[in-house]
């Protein structure tokens, strides 16, 4: 690759990273840009394109202090939730799968109670109820207990929340994390009179937003560092379509230093409650959590790649 293919490579990346709220990402790439000017004594406006990404520097490095400094107090205002929503969200196809997006953004950086509002009302909504209940049941397992999970299942099937078809979907997906902690705890299906009330709807309806496999934690050969070709496995903690993402504690520094923003990892194992598949993820964001219970953890997200 030529020096100013490559140029144009890492700007364009500088770009979508910025756009994505991956500011660290962003300004590493502008930094490297900026060396690459440096050493290329024939490039045209050369001083002209270091002066130009200075600025983008300067802009980045204002608005990663202005968050650092918001997500180091233990409780966050509304406003600068509001930022956590919109800085790290990934592209959406329409309204509502952005809205999702926000919610579980916001449960990333721990902001578990401000997620559950959100999650709440988006159950409302037909083409996310699925997968915003999923979230619900997430953030009541790190937020409070696995018992407050199965509660507010209970709740859900109580009060006929959800059609027969999408409640099973839900159950399965809970007793899946029950039978992997290890409770002996089997959960109530649907009520008969609600299923033969909403048989014929459930006909007539597509349920899209299930396309995509809900992937409960993974596996993953290193082909680098001191766990070279030992398998590792990690949970995934919030899934938004084909982006998952994955805690990994502090102290597994050699985890961390091999998982570079841009990585694509081959050999890795998806497992979800009704299959394990092999396929392959290219890092996302690497980004480290300094507020609520997972402080000092970091939060990986994994895009999964058409194997």
């Amino acid at each position: 690759m030529d020096a100013v293919t490559k140029l144009k490579s890492l700007l364009q990346e500088a770009e979508l990273y910025r756009s994505q709220g991956l500011l660290d990402e962003a300004k590493t790439n502008y930094l490297n840009a900026s060396e690459l000017i440096k050493n290329d004594k024939q490039l045209k406006i050369r001083q002209k394109l270091i002066n130009s990404i200075a600025k983008k520097i300067e802009s980045l490095d204002k608005a990663i202090d202005k968050v650092e400094k918001a997500i180091e107090k233990p409780e966050l205002s509304s406003e600068v939730q509001d930022v956590i929503k919109k800085m790290f969200l990934f592209a959406a196809e329409n309204e509502d799968t952005c809205a999702l997006d926000g919610a579980i953004a916001l449960a990333k950086f721990g902001q578990y109670e401000r997620a559950l509002t959100e999650f709440n009302e988006l159950i409302k909504k037909e083409s996310i109820q699925i997968a915003a209940a999923k979230n619900i049941i997430k953030c009541h397992m790190v937020l409070t207990s696995i018992d407050d999970a199965v509660n507010q299942y209970q709740l859900w099937v109580d009060n006929n929340i959800f059609i027969p078809e999408k409640l099973d979907k839900i159950r399965i997906f809970l007793q899946d994390i029950l039978d992997k902690h290890g409770i002996n705890k089997t959960l109530l299906q649907a009520k008969e009179d609600a299923k033969d009330k909403e048989t014929e709807k459930v006909i007539d309806s597509k349920l899209e937003e299930d396309e995509i496999l809900d992937v409960s934690s993974i596996g993953i050969i290193m082909d680098s560092g001191p766990k070279k070709g030992e398998l590792v496995e990690l949970d995934v903690t919030f899934q938004s379509g084909n982006v998952i993402s994955l805690l990994i504690p502090e102290k597994e520094k050699e985890l961390i230093e091999n998982f570079k923003i841009g990585t694509i990892l081959n050999d890795v194992q998806f497992f979800s409650s009704i299959a394990i598949f092999s396929g392959s993820g290219a890092i996302a964001s690497l980004t480290e959590i300094k507020v609520g219970p997972r402080k000092g953890y970091y939060n990986l997200d994994m895009k999964i790649m058409d194997s």
